[in-house]
């Protein structure tokens, strides 16, 4: 009798080890809550195939890639998944390589592009340069060789000693019309004159220079023996300037009259990191007085060199009535328009803005407008 309740006790702790190990099983294998709902690795699992997220160990190693590789779709739902959950309890720190990585996928436009030219058939800007002003660089191989920004076909369109009534307009009407840009270089005393055209000239998005207070040639006397004076016509032409604008943004670039360099002046423009610029073509357009001449003049010499700073004059009304032509055989040639912008800012210095002040009182008796002083009796 006691060997059979021997026999019945140990069936019944046996029975009872093996109904503890399957328990302890099950309890192993179901996943806790928190892995289950919150684990990147569990929300990608929930989307692979039942008989895989049940017993991915009896599969081989060659069937579990396959399986992921079919579960990596329903993987790509995790991410709003999780920020699903963590809106309500606490934001998680962004993923610095996900945001690198989209960031390489999309690349964001370009700050300086050039925008689409609206004018039917219009020929639109080639290209944008910022020239960076420190030291006063030179360009223009007239008489700098040092800078050749300029590719094969590619030209910059300057004016010279505006702004001037009638004559600047048209000019800006002729690039306005082709959705171009130049660079124009004034006249001191004329930005005084007609302040509201500098104003229209920068408006237009042009690129406004200086071009000394009233057109001296600093290469001769008294100028070229005195710095003080010479130093005087650059700034006074740059407050000038500086004033028209009214607070718009003046380049600092510089062109010397008639294209004469003396050196004390050179260096002192270096000191102010105004750059300054001669040309590679002169269009002649001072001593050409026949829209048709002006215009074989730069094409000629731009077939002869192949690209190059254009220098023209505003001022001249034949070169305003030149540039539409001129503007559709440089299209027609293949050639292509440059913009220069400044890198910094001109800035004045306050004592020649105190002497053009001065200078301005002069003229403080000259309200009226033009129309209601002058008028033609007789032609």
């Amino acid at each position: 009798m006691r060997f059979v309740i021997s026999i019945v006790a140990a069936l019944i702790i046996l029975g009872l080890a093996a109904f503890g190990v399957v328990s302890a099983q099950k309890m192993a294998a179901a996943p806790s809550p928190a892995t289950a709902s919150d684990s990147p690795a569990a929300v990608a699992s929930q989307g692979a195939p039942v008989a895989s997220r049940r017993n991915p160990v009896s599969q081989p190693v060659s069937q579990v890639a396959q399986a992921s590789a079919e579960a990596a779709p329903a993987a790509v739902a995790a991410p709003t998944r999780m920020a699903q959950a963590t809106q309500t309890v606490q934001p998680a720190p962004p993923n610095a390589a996900s945001s690198n990585a989209s960031a390489q996928a999309k690349p964001a436009p370009a700050a300086n592009a050039i925008p689409t030219c609206d004018k039917p058939g219009g020929m639109g800007l080639a290209r944008i340069v910022e020239i960076d002003t420190t030291g006063g660089p030179g360009f223009g191989f007239e008489h700098f060789k040092q800078y050749d920004f300029l590719r094969d076909k590619e030209v910059v369109l300057t004016f010279d000693d505006g702004p001037w009534p009638g004559n600047t307009p048209a000019v800006l009407k002729a690039l306005a019309d082709e959705c171009l840009k130049a660079t124009f270089f004034e006249i001191g005393k004329h930005a005084t004159w007609h302040p509201e055209i500098t104003r229209q000239v920068i408006d237009a998005g042009m690129t406004v220079g200086t071009h000394t207070w009233s057109h001296k040639d600093l290469a001769r006397n008294p100028y070229a023996k005195d710095l003080e004076q010479t130093k005087q016509e650059i700034e006074m032409g740059i407050s000038a300037v500086h004033m028209a604008a009214e607070g718009r943004k003046v380049a600092p670039f510089f062109r010397f009259p008639d294209l004469q360099h003396p050196p004390q002046a050179v260096a002192y423009l270096g000191e102010r990191n105004i750059a300054v610029f001669s040309t590679d073509i002169d269009s002649r357009d001072f001593k050409l007085h026949k829209p048709e001449d002006v215009i074989k003049s730069v094409m000629s010499q731009l077939e002869k060199h192949g690209k190059g700073i254009i220098l023209m004059h505003d001022f001249k009304r034949h070169t305003a009535e030149a540039l539409p032509e001129l503007i559709r055989q440089l299209k027609a040639g293949g050639y292509k328009v440059v913009h220069m912008v400044p890198k910094g800012e001109l800035t004045t210095v306050p004592k020649y803005d105190e002497m053009l002040s001065h200078e301005d009182k002069l003229s403080s008796n000259n309200t009226r407008p033009e129309s209601s002083v002058i008028r033609t009796i007789g032609e």
